[in-house]
């Protein structure tokens, strides 16, 4: 575990960042391969320095020189090398207990710091030591003084602001280092590693966001307000800060506590549904979910009030969807759920996922090999999140590809699944998907899906009505402008070719006198 240690300047930090990168020798590894095996060579030196006892023991003594994040990630890749495949927010949470929470007194200077007021003057109560450690953050379980919007008892998550300067620092880091690899390799650019280091930064300092955090659990409550499925803490905005979260604090167990679940009577058939029916409302209908959504992030309620509700507290990493990206989910799904695959080759098409010369009877025999496995067993031992895998990512073979929104998506469904599928090993989790999608599908062409697009569209109409008065005086003065410029040009044509043919008579009689005038000459002699 890392010590509290009072953190650097950050240009300092970067150049001893550097300083150690370089030490241990990766540019000279990389100069050191051959030109045209270079990624392979580097394998095979890797794989060898980890069965050497002499170079494992060289590389834990360079882990305490690197930075927290790079430091962590580090050892938990060498106990668990299957972080690997997972996500990077997969990965924080992994490493989540090499970090040590900031002792007591720090942790009341913080709070005060961050509120501007003293803790004694906001709490009759509060727990020093963190009901939950994480990356760069802690919650703690407190009791205001004064009930807030009617509550009392609150959880006030706080961010350890040293570490996050400190992740900053090493993000900067791989920023600076990505643009002289773009400025000195063409195989850097083509990559685009400048575009993976600042997307990278985005999403790892966005988790430390608490005043997005807070706005995306508001706009969850505001979605889900009034549903008995769920209970989502109440954000107390007086006590939020850039430092600080405060959000109603409701007694809960984690989702797969199945022995607290069972003795406080809660059903986990009933739960499991619920969770499967909540991720596909959350992510088709709303189209705002979380993108992380597994058993380490959802709880079940023990209050009275709201025993059995899944308890959705962490929104530190959300994800939206667009409009045109949800209907093409929830009306490709439907079409794959009625193996229809026509129809959804047809959608991949529309949506833009396949060139357009692409065959759509080949995309349609691609699905429908894909797909066809999945409709053999029974219905309750179908996965519904593998057929939404196919349904994205059976593109892939004609160069096509999906927007990551959807991949994360289809991700969160499969977690919940798999979620649902151990609380309550039996649940049909196929039907409860294609009920709910399919339900989503009709509202897109009832009276709901017209009133809908009706409200979509009712504030340009409300800008638009008003005017209508003088678009159609304005419509009728040019129409008549035009009729105006239309009549005199047909008038010029008339004269002109009346000028055309005058002109042509005339010259005929003058052609014909002539004519009979030396005829008549000829003929008197």
């Amino acid at each position: 575990m890392r010590s509290n240690e009072p953190p650097m300047p950050p240009l300092f930090r970067r150049l001893r960042l550097l300083f150690h990168a370089l030490r241990y020798g990766a540019r000279l590894i990389w100069l050191a391969a051959p030109e045209h095996h270079k990624l392979h060579w580097i394998v095979t030196l890797v794989s060898r320095v980890h069965a050497s006892p002499g170079g494992r023991a060289g590389v834990h003594r360079a882990l305490p020189n690197l930075g927290p994040l790079a430091s962590a990630f580090a050892e938990a890749l060498a106990r668990r090398p299957e972080l690997a495949t997972g996500t990077l927010h997969d990965a924080i949470d992994a490493v989540s207990h090499l970090e040590a929470p900031l002792p007591p007194d720090q942790v009341e200077h913080a709070i005060a710091a961050a509120l501007g007021r003293p803790v004694s003057t906001l709490f009759a109560s509060i727990d020093l030591t963190p009901a939950k450690n994480g990356f760069a953050e802690q919650t703690h379980v407190a009791r205001l003084i004064e009930p807030i919007d009617g509550h009392r008892d609150i959880a006030l998550k706080l961010v350890r602001v040293a570490q996050v300067q400190e992740i900053a620092d090493e993000a900067a880091l791989l920023r600076w280092v990505a643009r002289w690899l773009e400025k000195l390799s063409k195989n850097a650019r083509r990559l685009r590693l400048r575009e993976f280091a600042n997307a990278f930064t985005q999403e790892i300092l966005r988790r430390f966001d608490l005043r997005a955090e807070a706005a995306n659990l508001s706009q969850t409550a505001h979605h889900f307000d009034g549903d008995k499925r769920l209970a989502i803490p109440a954000v107390i905005w007086e006590l939020c800060t850039d430092r600080t979260l405060a959000m109603q604090h409701i007694e809960s167990l984690p989702a797969l506590d199945f022995a607290g679940l069972s003795a406080r009577g809660v059903k986990l058939a009933p739960l499991a549904g619920h969770i499967i029916e909540v991720v596909t409302e959350q992510a088709f209908e709303h189209g705002f979910f979380h993108a992380t959504f597994d058993a380490a992030r959802v709880r079940v309620s023990i209050d009275p009030d709201t025993l059995g509700r899944i308890v959705l507290a962490n929104f530190a990493v959300m994800s939206s969807l667009s409009s045109q990206e949800r209907e093409f989910f929830v009306h490709g799904a439907t079409a794959l759920f009625e193996q229809d695959y026509g129809r959804l080759a047809h959608l991949h098409r529309d949506a833009g996922h396949v060139s357009q010369d692409t065959r759509p009877e080949k995309l349609e025999a691609e699905l429908r090999t894909r797909a066809e496995a999945h409709f053999a067993p029974q219905s309750h031992e179908r996965s519904a999140g593998a057929l939404f895998h196919h349904l994205l990512f059976a593109v892939h073979p004609f160069g096509g590809d999906v927007p990551p929104r959807l991949a994360a998506a289809q991700r969160a469904f499969g977690q919940a699944e798999m979620l649902a599928n151990a609380l309550h090993p039996g649940i049909d989790s196929w039907q409860i998907a294609r009920s709910v999608l399919a339900t989503l599908a009709r509202r897109e062409f009832d009276h709901r899906g017209w009133v809908k697009h009706l409200a979509q569209e009712l504030p340009h109409l409300a800008h638009l009505v008003p005017r209508i008065p003088q678009l159609a005086v304005q419509y009728l003065q040019h129409r008549h402008e035009v009729t105006t410029v239309r009549q005199q040009a047909q008038l010029v044509s008339d004269v002109l070719l009346e000028y055309r043919r005058t002109r042509s008579l005339l010259w005929a009689c003058t052609v014909c006198g002539g004519l009979l005038g030396a005829i008549a000459v000829v003929l008197t002699y």
